[in-house]
């Protein structure tokens, strides 16, 4: 077992006595507001005072102590309980998301170390290891284990360059964005579309718990009508998703009943067109986006409502470095990820410090703007083609709601454009709202970039991460 680390890694270490690191459970216990703030999930809720000074581990904490630990919870908001009740007082951290194969364990219990499974399936595999069962309610706990260690936490990437690789992380990292909630506000309630076993719901998660807040959290497979009418239950303030979670959000009359403070987006390009949409639907609402990644951690915030980031980001000092080389944007920072877990793993940043993301930006003007990953061109006759582009196109008709652009093999230029585009409304002339649509690729893209076949569906399908699946055959 091996980690490869980038220059600002720090490792999971235990503390001297006198030094107790920074804690989920510490943090929580010195809320001023903790009696007010809960954890809402699609199946049940918990008071975060409870878990302050409890347990849904049963007595089997103490035994999880300075181990390393596999997290893998079917609801997440046990798995949210287990992470503020484990950091700290585990070794590691591993955190599984939701469409983890079973046949996948076997390799990340190797690669990551595991010793103890934390589980709410009381029939789940052990596979050796000391097995801790995750449930509700919360329970009084006598005597929690100190805080004494820096805790590693293990994240998959989301596979969009390749297969998922496990990723270490410290809180320290983790949090670097999160600012101190300013005194007199009232307690956000976050909500995001997100699962929280991934970086993007971890995230707000972390924001909630650290920012004096309570959160509410969807489930796999919940519908969007029932997670946006708990939203509007519990009075969401802060609300996050991707551009593609955001669309369906914007096609769904539940919607009507939400009023946030705070919209952002994250995880996919956000182009104008959702951008707009979203400052018509709330309006008076600051709707902004943000840049992350597993690897890179939090990047930065854009607020002024345009797609892209301003040219000025590049080269300017602060807490996170920003280069633009080859079109690849790069960052340098201590919230980057610590490295790559396992054998012969890849170094995760340069030897200067730098994370090349694989996201491909282009200058234009003052501005820089997302075109697409390095790994996911169309090739047309040796030609490159980024699906965002042409998608960023087709998405600014009026008509449409999403859309997504992928290959098509073709034996004469090795593959074509085809385009899916999902409809706000049933047309009364589909094929006048399709000759519009491919008028606006004619006159805005380069003919080899105009979709060579356009049709209309009724919805696109979602990754588990929240974001649209390309990989079609």
């Amino acid at each position: 077992m091996s980690i490869s680390r980038s220059r600002s890694a720090t490792s999971s270490a235990s503390m001297p006595a006198s030094s107790e690191p920074l804690s989920l459970r510490g943090t929580l216990r010195a809320s001023p507001r903790l009696t007010a703030r809960h954890l809402w999930g699609a199946a049940g809720h918990a008071a975060l005072a409870d878990i302050a000074a409890g347990t849904a581990l049963g007595g089997a904490l103490a035994d999880l102590a300075g181990r390393a630990v596999l997290l893998r919870a079917r609801d997440p908001l046990h798995a949210a309980l287990a992470l503020i009740e484990l950091d700290g007082v585990a070794r590691r951290i591993v955190i599984c998301p939701p469409d983890l194969a079973d046949d996948a364990l076997p390799g990340v219990i190797e690669v990551a170390g595991a010793e103890a499974l934390v589980s709410d399936s009381a029939d789940a595999e052990t596979h050796g290891l000391i097995f801790a069962p995750l449930a509700l309610p919360v329970r009084p706990l006598t005597a929690a284990p100190k805080a004494t260690h820096r805790t590693e936490w293990v994240m998959f990437t989301s596979g969009t360059s390749g297969p998922p690789k496990l990723v270490t992380h410290t809180l320290a990292g983790l949090t670097g964005a999160i600012k101190p909630a300013p005194a007199g506000d009232a307690p956000p309630v976050w909500g995001t579309f997100y699962d929280i076993r991934r970086y993007g719901g971890l995230q707000i998660l972390l924001r909630g718990l650290l920012g004096e807040g309570s959160m509410v959290m969807t489930a796999p497979g919940e519908p969007m009508a029932d997670f946006l009418g708990r939203l509007a239950d519990h009075r969401v303030t802060h609300l996050t998703g991707t551009p593609s979670h955001w669309r369906r959000v914007l096609m769904s009359r539940e919607a009507a009943a939400l009023s946030p403070a705070y919209v952002r987006l994250s995880g996919e390009i956000a182009d104008q067109a959702v951008l707009d949409a979203l400052k018509t639907r709330f309006a008076g609402v600051p709707v902004g986006h943000a840049y992350a990644s597993t690897e890179a951690g939090v990047g930065f915030e854009v607020n002024d409502g345009l797609a892209g980031f301003p040219a000025s980001f590049v080269g300017r000092p602060g807490e996170v470095e920003i280069r633009v080389e080859d079109g690849s944007l790069r960052l340098r920072s201590t919230r980057a990820a610590s490295g790559y877990l396992g054998p012969g793993a890849d170094a995760l940043a340069g030897d200067d410090g730098f994370v090349d993301t694989g996201d491909m930006v282009e200058r234009r003007g003052d501005r820089y703007h997302f075109v697409g990953r390095r790994n996911g061109v169309i090739n047309v006759g040796g030609l490159k083609v980024h699906p965002e582009e042409i998608e960023a196109v087709i998405n600014r008709h009026p008509a449409v709601r999403m859309s997504r652009v992928r290959a098509r093999r073709n034996p004469i230029t090795g593959a074509i454009v085809v385009a899916e585009v999902v409809l706000t409304d049933a047309p009364a002339d589909p094929p006048a709202v399709k000759a519009e649509i491919l008028e606006a690729c004619r006159r805005e893209l380069a003919a080899f970039k105009v979709p060579a076949m356009l049709g209309f569906t009724p919805a696109l399908a979602l990754t588990a991460g929240g974001k649209l699946e390309r990989a079609v055959a």
